[in-house]
Formats: C-alpha cells, sequence, structure tokens
C-alpha cells in the first residue's frame, strides 16, 4: 500500500485540470520534493513547508533556491485538488 500512495498521488495530480494548477511561473519549484518527501502532509502547505525545511539538505537545487531565502514556496493547496 505505501508504495501506491505516490503513484495515487501522481494520478490525482494529472488528473487535476489545468487551470487549478496555476501557470508555469504561477507553480511551485519545490512540488516534486513536497511529492517525494511531504506526501503525507498534502495538502497542507504549512505542514509541508516544515516538511520541507527538515528535508532541506535533500531538496533539488531549484527547490532549495525557491525555499531558502524565506523558508516558504509558491505552493497552494489548489495545487493538490
Amino acid at each position: 500500500m505505501r508504495k501506491l500512495i505516490p503513484f495515487l498521488l501522481l494520478l490525482a495530480f494529472a488528473a487535476t485540470p489545468a487551470w487549478a494548477q496555476g501557470t508555469t511561473q504561477e507553480r511551485s519549484d519545490c512540488m516534486g520534493d513536497a511529492l517525494r518527501f511531504c506526501s503525507s502532509d498534502i495538502p497542507f502547505v504549512d505542514e509541508i513547508e516544515s516538511c520541507l525545511s527538515d528535508n532541506v539538505a535533500r531538496l533539488s537545487p531549484a527547490c532549495r533556491r525557491e525555499f531558502g531565502p524565506t523558508q516558504s514556496t509558491k505552493l497552494r493547496e489548489d495545487h493538490f485538488q
């Protein structure tokens, strides 16, 4: 079951209408890292950002650039609906 969760999250994200995901500029560079490290916290952005902080050394370079200066991301709960 645990291996199935990331697949289901990816499927749910792929099935989300494009308008709910925002434009490329509005989407977060941390989406992949949120799915990889913090899937149990989705869709709660505050919890995801706390999880990303706990995993900062493992974040992708793009996510680290977005997250590092402010300890926040462009993630929104509607990105996960």
